[in-house]
């Protein structure tokens, strides 16, 4: 595609949400001496794309990115657009506590390989709603591309709340999404219920993607769909076609595996499947480690009897 065209078009809400369906939020593969591998990284993007994905998101929490080098992010960058290589759209993770920090950022790196950034409230500060507001408020002022907001409270220990999100949906026409992760069903249908008719509430929890876009969400930002490309994105699908009974048969082959790979840490247990499946090595930096025998015995008879139990 023609990534400056899809930025126009994105930057129409009405249109976001035909590309925006299942995206994947993007492991960093390490070698054992927990260099990057890259090999192993582009692996992964194909991967994902041949296995049905929609979009993929580059530098999120999944990816590590809070123990990665500024060299090493531009590399991860680097990698993923050229292997890419235009088939799918990208966004980009650029957040922070450092609102200052986040702004220049937005202002001199280019994104024009990105049709949209994902940017996580800001964390360990523990801002009020008012300061998360006016965070977003500099976040959008200062972005060239669309804006998806990420609410991941476990993470940050402040939750943004619908009335913030609504807030900010209603006053910056460039923030066009959230992903929602606080796993409160309630909380996503208030945000369902009140938002604006083009604003788009994508889910940021595995568990419960399908019933928030059978709820009216638009997809899933996901973590565990990148271990299983074809089988999670097919489900969204389903959701989104309103085939229920066929959506929720698939989700109930996969819930045991979403438990499993939050188990001992994200993305200790993604990484335990890519192993499995031989497509990169299992190795977290620390302070992540990897999972255990137990857990990694238990992943490895999921993956390789997922097709008898589809």
């Amino acid at each position: 595609f023609n990534c400056s065209i899809l930025i126009f078009f994105f930057c129409n809400r009405d249109t976001f949400s035909f590309y925006f369906r299942t995206g994947v939020a993007l492991i960093t593969p390490f070698k054992e001496d927990f260099s990057i591998d890259i090999d192993a990284l582009k692996r992964i993007v194909n991967f994902s794309i041949d296995g049905g994905i929609e979009y993929l998101v580059v530098l999120g929490t999944t990816a590590e990115n809070a123990t990665l080098s500024q060299d090493e992010k531009e590399l991860v960058i680097q990698t993923v657009i050229e292997v890419n290589a235009g088939r799918l759209p990208l966004v980009l993770g650029v957040g922070g506590n450092n609102t200052v920090k986040v702004v220049e950022e937005l202002k001199t790196r280019d994104l024009s390989s990105f049709v949209a950034i994902l940017s996580v409230s800001p964390y360990y500060n523990k801002p009020t709603q008012e300061g998360i507001y006016q965070h977003f408020k500099a976040v959008s002022e200062a972005s060239p591309i669309p804006v998806i907001l990420y609410n991941v409270p476990g993470r940050t220990a402040s939750n943004m709340l619908p009335a913030t999100v609504i807030r900010l949906a209603n006053d910056f026409e460039n923030i066009v999404a959230i992903k929602e992760a606080a796993g409160d069903m309630v909380q996503a249908m208030q945000l369902l219920k009140n938002k604006p008719k083009d604003f788009l509430v994508i889910s940021g929890d595995d568990m419960i993607a399908l019933p928030i876009v059978l709820a009216g969400g638009a997809g899933v930002i996901s973590v565990i769909g990148q271990g299983f490309p074809k089988e999670f994105s097919e489900m969204i699908r389903l959701g989104l076609n309103r085939k229920v009974d066929e959506a929720y048969k698939s989700q109930y082959v996969l819930s045991d595996c979403i438990d499993m790979i939050f188990e001992q840490g994200n993305p200790a247990g993604i990484k335990e499947v890519f192993k499995i499946l031989g497509i990169s090595e299992n190795v977290v930096r620390l302070p992540l480690v990897t999972v255990d025998e137990s857990l990694a015995n238990r992943l490895s008879v999921f993956v390789k009897n997922i097709d008898k139990n589809a």
